[in-house]
């Protein structure tokens, strides 16, 4: 009986995990620090020389995807990689993290 319980509570523990894990996804976003944030627009010689030098002094980098900056776990040499820029990044977002899998220079939309 003893067993059955026990075989019973591990299953369901460890479903409730797999409930819990998520997918990696691709999310598009800019690579900023913590000092800025989301305060700048599009990428520039001015914008990446802004971030750059953030990101020398110490402030942690950061995503922003449509606005909302997010903090960086994970692969985060990935993302420093590219600051200034627009990247893609493959990873989970748990509330205001981003766990980085993997990140590359976004390429420009075509019109």
């Amino acid at each position: 009986m003893r067993t059955k319980v026990l075989t019973i509570v591990g299953s369901i523990v460890l479903g409730a995990c797999s409930l819990t894990a998520q997918s990696p996804q691709t999310m598009h976003g800019f690579v900023s620090d913590a000092e800025c944030g989301a305060s700048h627009g599009a990428p520039n010689p001015a914008v990446i020389a802004c971030v750059k030098g953030c990101l020398k002094h110490g402030s942690p980098a950061v995503l922003v995807i449509d606005g909302k900056v997010y903090k960086i776990k994970g692969n985060i040499a990935a993302v420093t990689h590219y600051p200034g820029r627009n990247v893609t990044v493959t990873g989970t977002i748990d509330g205001d993290v981003v766990t980085v899998d993997s990140a590359a220079l976004a390429t420009p939309a075509k019109s």
